[in-house]
């Protein structure tokens, strides 16, 4: 465990202890950000474009209908985003096969290469805090985010890693 970390009291459950998990929280998610925003910033993107690049990466041919769904925002948003990342070549759509009305997302090679870079910074940010933290810790961190997430959006999550 690195020196600057404290040990949490064991009376973690205490506002001082809330609200130094919720400014670390906050200020931890504000620098892993920064280190794409000048990325997104020469494409003329923002964080929004890069949500929905991850997604579409992760789960290529994924329905609009389910990338709205996880990244819980409105319809009229997710179009202005995906309008703006097919006008730039990184997002493709076509018909769903059973359900030609369907339209199912995937990056284009541009977009899998921007993609790419955006996740190396970011990688590159978690994987030098997680080898300072150590594999406990990590794995506390992981404990903590998952409890953050309701119950039933949970299996939308994890069906991500398959």
């Amino acid at each position: 465990m690195a020196a600057s970390i404290q040990s949490a009291s064991p009376l973690f459950l205490r506002e001082p202890e809330i609200r130094r998990g919720l400014e670390l929280l906050y200020f931890g998610n504000s620098h892993v950000t920064r280190a794409i925003d000048r990325g997104l910033a020469r494409q003329g993107l923002g964080r929004a474009h890069h949500r929905a690049l991850y997604f579409i990466a992760r789960r290529p041919d994924m329905a609009v209908s389910d990338l709205l769904t996880l990244l819980a925002i409105t319809k009229q948003s997710l179009g202005r985003v995906l309008n703006d990342l097919a006008e730039r070549g990184l997002v493709e759509s076509r018909p769903g096969e059973r359900d030609r009305r369907q339209r199912l997302l995937r990056l284009t090679d541009a977009g899998r290469a921007l993609e790419g870079d955006l996740y190396e910074a970011l990688r590159e940010k978690l994987s030098g805090a997680y080898s300072k933290a150590g594999q406990e810790a990590v794995t506390g961190f992981w404990a903590v985010l998952e409890g953050l997430i309701p119950e039933d959006e949970r299996a939308r999550v994890e069906a991500l890693r398959r």
